[in-house]
């Protein structure tokens, strides 16, 4: 796998190209046996090429020759010029033969190692980005990067292969005169496609950056497609995209005119070059000093330079949209991840499953803290609810546990082993989580159960299904099992993904479990009912609790109140009621709803 990017300063704009295309160069190394291969078909190919307007010129003088012994020397030079002409496309097929696997295999290879990155990026980066910017970034760095190789091998080398040819052969076999307005005409052509694609490729990265904001927009309305319906916005939605694209569109008129300004004048050039180098020969002619087929050669020989030539405007223009493009995806690939392993980290060895928060302290942000001296010990077999008001902090215990973030304070031991110090890998495999909120894959029920454990056995994840109370609820579904829960598992309704979320869990099957919030989804008589599948399933494991509805808690161990990041009372039920605290004031509250919501169910009948 090629070596991390790693840009050391902030370069300009065409260190920042330099420094793009030198990153697509491990993509390549693996083929370089290949590549050379392709390199010498292309050579072949153009010594073909240059060979043939050459075999022209001797056909040409030989027919324009009054001498008849000589006729057999056309045939020959036909089946020259055939054969040339075939040589050369046999050589180009080649090097794209060659060349295809280096190509898809370079796209294959970057396509993954994004995907390895993002993955490896920590939480709070997913949490921050722009899923739709993000989207469309990637799919232009990828198509960026086929694009590159493609114009390097099919464009610009063999291009300038073929000028060197023509040139060193006009110098040696002709005037200087020629190769000078030649080399002139090039140069000139190339400095001012440089100069002027270095002014427009400004609206190019103003394009991106529009395009991406509105494809941001667009998508991230369609994520919050209720929300956009519950406050009747999808006008406002399309105004917004809409004023984005404005913009979008007026850069893309900028850049299209100035587009037509550099046509002009790399074909002004072109002309200009064409005619001198044709009057010069022309006039050579008329004086004897040159051939008629040797001005036909000249005239071939600049045929197939400057139309390639021409094209190579095109090239420079896509390769340096290409490199704007590409800019996105080489910054995403330098984002260091926040949490890493240390050199030679351990997988976690998991003896009975104790855990220890000691002492810890934490910030998502320095100047608020989360967490301020929490410290608790979970013995193995235990169970350990807390407890407490939205923003206490019950969430980010979990988070911590998972290594999501590291500590800023204090430290998490698993059987006295410090997380940090442990693979990242490991310490997951050993943690199983009902999350709060349960988001599924856009595929089928089955392949949601089954994603916690993709080696179990059909019937295993059907067991888990049973235990969770859903497995009754597939079967009801035409498509049972193979049915499609949609984007984000839009398809169900909360509680039945958070009871696949809980079967994901007992499929699993690890030594450390978190439930957090883990049947808030659900109504009384379902949460009861998954309450005791839960019981039966945290026995024998380390169970960590995190908790609104305290009914569901006063089987607990132990029972922490979390307030405000700090620990105000901790026991179980009966000892934390017997305190008259936070806690009791809590139960008191919650039971006073329940009677409510209880009188009124019953009025309702």
């Amino acid at each position: 796998m090629p070596a991390p990017f790693k840009r050391t300063e902030t370069p300009s704009a065409d260190r920042n190209a330099l420094y793009n295309l030198n990153a697509l160069l491990p993509y390549i190394w693996e083929f370089r046996g290949r590549v050379s291969l392709a390199l010498a078909c292309l050579i072949f190919s153009k010594l073909a090429t240059v060979g043939i307007p050459i075999t022209l010129k001797e056909i040409v003088d030989s027919l324009d020759s009054t001498i008849t012994t000589t006729i057999v020397l056309p045939v020959t030079l036909l089946f020259a010029y055939g054969l040339l002409r075939l040589a050369s496309s046999f050589f180009n097929e080649m090097r794209d033969v060659l060349f295809t696997r280096v190509r898809y295999r370079a796209m294959r290879r970057l396509t993954i190692r994004t995907l390895e990155h993002l993955h490896n990026l920590s939480l709070r980066f997913h949490l921050e980005r722009k899923t739709g910017a993000l989207s469309s970034d990637l799919q232009r760095g990828a198509a960026s990067l086929s694009s590159l190789l493609n114009y390097f091998i099919f464009s610009i080398i063999p291009v300038s292969v073929e000028f060197l040819l023509i040139a060193g052969y006009l110098f040696v076999q002709y005037d200087a005169v020629f190769t000078v307005i030649i080399g002139a005409s090039v140069i000139v052509y190339i400095v001012f496609t440089f100069k002027v694609m270095n002014w427009r490729v400004e609206y190019r990265h103003q394009m991106n950056r529009l395009e991406s904001q509105a494809n941001n927009e667009a998508i991230d309305s369609l994520i919050n497609y209720e929300t956009v319906k519950y406050f009747n916005n999808e006008t406002f939605e399309a105004r917004r995209c809409n004023d984005t694209l404005d913009q979008w569109e007026d850069k893309a008129v900028l850049s299209q005119f100035s587009m037509s300004a550099l046509n002009f004048g790399q074909g002004a050039i072109i002309a200009v070059a064409i005619t001198f180098i044709m009057f010069f020969a022309a006039n050579q002619v008329a004086h004897d000093k040159m051939t008629l087929g040797e001005l036909v050669m000249i005239n071939t020989f600049l045929l197939q330079l400057f139309i390639p030539l021409n094209f190579l405007g095109v090239v420079y223009r896509s390769i340096r949209y290409s490199l704007a493009d590409m800019d996105r995806l080489v910054k995403l690939l330098e984002q260091e991840p926040e949490i890493n392993d240390v050199p030679q980290a351990k997988s976690l060895v998991i003896r009975e499953g104790g855990v220890r928060f000691e002492h810890v302290q934490f910030a998502y942000q320095a100047e608020r803290q989360i967490l301020f001296d929490v410290d608790f010990t979970i013995e193995p077999g235990q169970k350990v609810a807390v407890v407490g008001h939205s923003g206490a902090g019950k969430s980010t215990l979990a988070r911590l546990m998972f290594r999501f973030y590291d500590v800023t304070g204090g430290r998490i031991t698993i059987d006295d082993q410090d997380i940090r110090n442990v693979t990242q890998e490991s310490l997951r495999r050993a943690i199983g989580i009902v999350p709060q909120d349960t988001v599924l894959f856009n595929d089928t029920i089955y392949y949601n159960l089954a994603y916690a454990n993709p080696e179990a056995s059909k019937q295993d994840v059907i067991n888990a299904a049973k235990k969770a109370h859903i497995h009754e609820f597939i079967h009801s579904l035409p498509d049972q099992y193979d049915t499609v829960v949609g984007e984000r598992g839009l398809k169900l309704s909360g509680g039945e993904k958070q009871r696949v979320a809980i079967a994901r869990t007992i499929l699993k099957d690890p030594k450390i479990l978190i439930f957090d919030e883990a049947t808030s989804a659900l109504d009384t008589k379902s949460e009861q009912a998954i309450l005791k599948e839960l019981k039966a399933t945290a026995v024998n494991h380390t169970t960590l609790v995190i908790a609104h509805r305290l009914s569901t808690i006063v089987d607990a161990d132990r029972i922490l109140v979390l307030d405000s990041g700090k620990v105000l009372e901790h026991g179980n039920h009966n000892q934390l009621l017997e305190k008259q605290g936070v806690y009791a004031n809590m139960w008191t509250l919650q039971q006073k709803e329940q009677k409510k919501l209880a009188d009124s169910a019953e009025e309702g009948k």
